[in-house]
């Protein structure tokens, strides 16, 4: 008999399921435009040329004006993508070994150049399952999460020196927060000027934090709506909007803030297969 640990059966469960959040939500973005894509299962991101939709295994870029596939990279031992962040024209994308343990996180980058997925770093003793990475005035910082009763141990780090082998702070999810996530995490996380944007695992919500003026917890300012359904998102610095996933439908979400109706974004295409799950 082949037993299924609980966590993985309610993972499965949600998968594709949407519910809402139970914090009061302020007005935020709205869908813009879409782009149909079988690889648009785990986040997206996008510049001023090209949108790169992101699954499990995959990374997939898309010419932004027309919408025609360009290229698609994977790479051996490729198990589960997460956000992806662009720097300097390359793709960063967290990687982990989840739902299995011991905890394996790492960061893959994607190159356009090379259409190469490649190893950057690997963590040797990650406090959890890396789920986005951000790059703000030359400092990562790492979302690693947990999941069930333990995902209140979901931490965001802050290392130093420009690299990813010193710690400098380590920050907790505030309690409200952490509640309202279902046993999930935060799948996704952006900084908008001297302020986080967090995303949820598959409700439409983006919850707005701050760092602490002391203490380790980070400060809730607010939760916004947003046009897709939790995952992996990114700025798009194209709109000043945000770009993110509608895994069900498996599309690609571009959103402009409300009350912005400037948006440039590839016309609605309908995806030719349907591309890998969780």
């Amino acid at each position: 008999m082949i037993l299924i640990p609980l966590l993985l059966i309610s993972l499965l469960l949600l998968d594709g399921v949407e519910t809402t959040s139970s914090l009061p939500r302020q007005p935020g973005w709205t869908t813009s435009s879409l782009l149909a894509s079988p690889h648009a299962v785990q986040a997206a991101a996008a510049d001023a040329a090209n949108v790169y939709a992101i699954s499990s295994t995959t990374v997939a870029r898309y010419d932004r004006r027309s919408g025609r596939l360009l290229a698609a990279a994977t790479a051996p031992g490729t198990q589960h993508l997460n956000s992806g962040f662009l720097d300097q024209g390359r793709l960063y994308c967290a990687h982990s070994n989840y739902p299995a343990t011991p905890h394996e996180s790492e960061i893959r980058v994607f190159d356009p150049a090379t259409g190469r997925l490649d190893l950057f770093h690997r963590f040797s003793d990650p406090p959890g399952s890396l789920v986005w990475c951000v790059r703000r005035e030359g400092r990562w910082w790492c979302c690693f999460a947990h999941y069930g009763a333990e995902n209140g141990s979901t931490l965001l780090v802050e290392y130093a020196d420009g690299g990813l082998d010193r710690e400098l702070r380590r920050f907790r999810f505030p309690a409200r927060v952490v509640a309202d996530w279902d046993g999930m995490s935060g799948s996704g996380g952006i900084w908008e000027g001297d302020t986080l944007l967090v995303s949820h695992h598959h409700s439409r919500v983006l919850y707005r934090l701050a760092l602490p003026a002391s203490g380790a917890e980070l400060r809730f300012v607010e939760a916004l709506f947003c046009p897709f359904p939790g995952q992996g998102f990114a700025a798009d610095p194209l709109t000043g909007g945000l770009v993110g996933i509608d895994r069900k439908q498996q599309r690609v979400v571009f959103a402009t803030r409300v009350g912005n109706s400037t948006a440039t974004s590839p016309r609605p295409r309908e995806p030719a297969s349907r591309g890998p799950g969780r």
